[in-house]
């Protein structure tokens, strides 16, 4: 029975979000189960075409990524793929009406990570940003409000802003993996041998401004999504606090982490937060 494999599928999509990420696991806990299953697809998608690029070193990364391209228009097309990955998310995709480009965009800034090691400018920079994380944002939006495109236009700009600001994070966060093991510089204008206070303060105050754009559409959004993004919100803000604290030249050495017990208590002062309505 097809609704078997469907649900096979399924579970594969929540275990590779459960493995790969505790802390965007449990902020998918979060959302309603009317919505949860569908964030899970969509996060399969991008984590395992962002694992092809990123980890697969010991094979030709570049025929596994043109494989699983093929395979994602086929999923997309068919609406079906024994890839169980790829058809829990060809599902998604069809059932809220998300748009190819979305897709397409993901996949443009997923390639470049093939080969491009620097961004020099600001619009690749951007460019880079919008196909690697705004566009999942706005995938995950589509699912967030059922369809309602009136309500999709009203948010999306915060739900990219969000994107950018989770994406940002991570490339301060994850600096001297980026640097030393992939050879990848994101910021633009910036000598990462020579990364210094005043670069690292520029940077986030980016984020911060990207954050602030983005806690304004959190507050918009329908309730069973809103604790849940909430959730994500205060582990990413709570990793830029760390960041900030931390000296230019250690973020250079180290890997900031969250520990998981300072999750759980994030998950209980967000709750308090949430119910309290201090949005």
């Amino acid at each position: 029975m097809k609704l078997i494999f469907d649900n096979v599928s399924k579970e594969c999509s929540r275990a590779v979000t459960k493995a790969y990420s505790t802390s965007f696991s449990m902020a998918t806990k979060m959302l309603s189960i009317s919505i949860r299953q569908d964030i899970y697809n969509i996060y399969g998608f991008v984590r395992f075409a962002d694992e092809i690029v990123d980890t697969f070193h010991e094979y030709n990364k570049e025929k596994l990524f043109n494989n699983f391209e093929r395979d994602l228009e086929a999923a997309l097309e068919d609406r079906i793929s024994l890839n169980p990955i790829l058809n829990s998310f060809q599902e998604t995709y069809h059932n809220y009406g998300i748009d190819k480009h979305m897709v397409e965009s993901f996949m443009a800034s997923m390639r470049l990570d093939l080969h491009k090691k620097d961004y020099l400018t600001k619009e690749e920079y951007k460019a880079y940003i919008y196909g690697s994380a705004d566009v999942v944002g706005l995938m995950c939006l589509k699912v967030f409000v059922k369809g309602d495109q009136n309500k999709f236009e009203e948010l999306k700009d915060s739900a990219m802003s969000l994107g950018s600001a989770f994406q940002k994070v991570n490339f301060l966060r994850d600096l001297k993996e980026d640097f030393e093991n992939l050879s990848r510089t994101y910021f633009p204008n910036t000598d990462l041998n020579r990364l210094d206070e005043e670069s690292k303060k520029l940077i986030i105050a980016e984020i911060e401004e990207d954050f602030s754009n983005g806690l304004q559409g959190i507050k918009k959004l329908p309730i069973e999504a809103k604790f849940g993004v909430f959730m994500a919100y205060r582990y990413y803000s709570k990793l830029l606090d760390k960041l900030k604290k931390t000296p230019a030249l250690q973020i250079k050495s180290t890997r900031i982490r969250v520990p998981n017990h300072r999750k759980l208590e994030l998950l209980t002062r967000s709750y308090v937060k949430y119910h309290l309505n201090l949005l």
